[in-house]
């Protein structure tokens, strides 16, 4: 896939002006979600400044969806930002992936985690 505008209409969960917002095909955790540009944009940094203001209303339009259907106890917001960061389709997507008390032996580090090395510090 090389962009996620081929993504079926029963597949969207939710859809304003700028961004729809899908499950996960390959979740992280229960109620993975994904919040895509309406536009193909390739990553964060080449959204509009419209998207971009818009963004933070979606990312809890989101989490009150996994809030309701899983009532996890954290969350990770991530955006991959090139290739050498691990984006692999390059249309701006934006990850909010629940977490859950005891997921993982050692949530210290969150996202530092990408990098496993500096995770602890």
């Amino acid at each position: 896939m090389k962009n996620f505008l081929e993504i079926p209409q029963s597949s969207i969960i939710f859809k304003n002006e700028f961004f729809f917002i899908i499950k996960d095909s390959f979740p992280v955790s229960p109620g993975h979600l994904l919040i895509i540009s309406n536009v193909l944009r390739v990553d964060y940094f080449t959204l509009s400044p419209e998207e971009k203001n818009n963004l933070p209303e979606v990312l809890e339009i989101a989490k009150e969806i996994i809030k309701r259907d899983y009532n996890p106890s954290g969350y990770n917001i991530g955006m991959n930002c090139g290739e050498t960061a691990g984006q692999t389709i390059f249309h701006f997507h934006c990850h909010l992936i629940p977490r859950y008390k005891g997921d993982v032996e050692s949530p210290r580090g969150g996202v530092r985690g990408v990098i496993p090395n500096k995770m602890s510090y």
